[in-house]
């Protein structure tokens, strides 16, 4: 096999694994799949028509996404999504976002720049013409990616889009408690907030979706 010919089978196979990881985690995403429920490779390579090498390494960056894990004598599982878990993912994502709020305070104040807003304010208006849930909370995302950006912290930046497929998660779990103009609303203060109070404003904001799902 040529240089050429061996570059395009990885090509194919990175594409294949890209195509099985996306499907399983919009399945999980979605709700299609509930938590601790089984990914069976075999089925999942007869479903893509793809090897159980492409499958296996779909699974593996869905555990590294924490939207699967590997169990010893159980195989591959949809993670399950418990109390434990949803308190280690809000403290994890409080230090990131209020510490990246707090930086951005300090640096512009209460009243930041427009460059600076905008992304935020960008989302927002794409929130407000969502269609459906799965769209708005991956607008959802993007308008707290936005407002972490402001650190200009590349670290914080990288550690928080690291867990986008968890916060995901947690809308999914999160949803029944909104209506996507109430979760719009709920934003729109948002911005307002972190720039006149700073990280108090996000932190409140944090520790109220945590408080409809994590405490007994």
């Amino acid at each position: 096999m040529s240089r050429t010919d061996a570059a395009a089978d990885e090509v194919r196979n990175a594409t294949a694994v890209d195509r099985v990881a996306d499907a399983v985690r919009d399945d999980i995403l979605s709700g299609r799949l509930a938590p601790d429920a089984p990914l069976r490779e075999e089925a999942a390579a007869a479903q893509y028509a793809v090897s159980r090498h492409t499958v296996r390494a779909a699974f593996q960056r869905l555990a590294t996404e924490r939207l699967a894990v590997a169990l010893p004598y159980r195989g591959v599982r949809v993670a399950a999504f418990d109390r434990e878990a949803i308190l280690a993912l809000h403290q994890y994502r409080s230090a990131l976002e209020v510490e990246a709020i707090r930086i951005a305070s300090e640096r512009y104040g209460t009243t930041w720049p427009e460059p600076v807003l905008a992304p935020a304010l960008a989302a927002l208006e794409r929130f407000a013409g969502c269609a459906d849930w799965v769209e708005a909370e991956r607008v959802h995302l993007d308008l707290h990616r936005s407002l972490v950006a402001a650190s200009e912290s590349p670290r914080i930046m990288e550690a928080h889009a690291a867990i986008g497929s968890e916060i995901l998660l947690f809308l999914l779990h999160v949803r029944p408690h909104y209506t996507l103009e109430s979760l719009v609303a709920e934003h729109r203060a948002l911005i307002d907030g972190v720039q006149s109070r700073g990280a108090d404003a996000i932190r409140e904001h944090l520790a109220h979706s945590y408080g409809l799902l994590g405490e007994p």
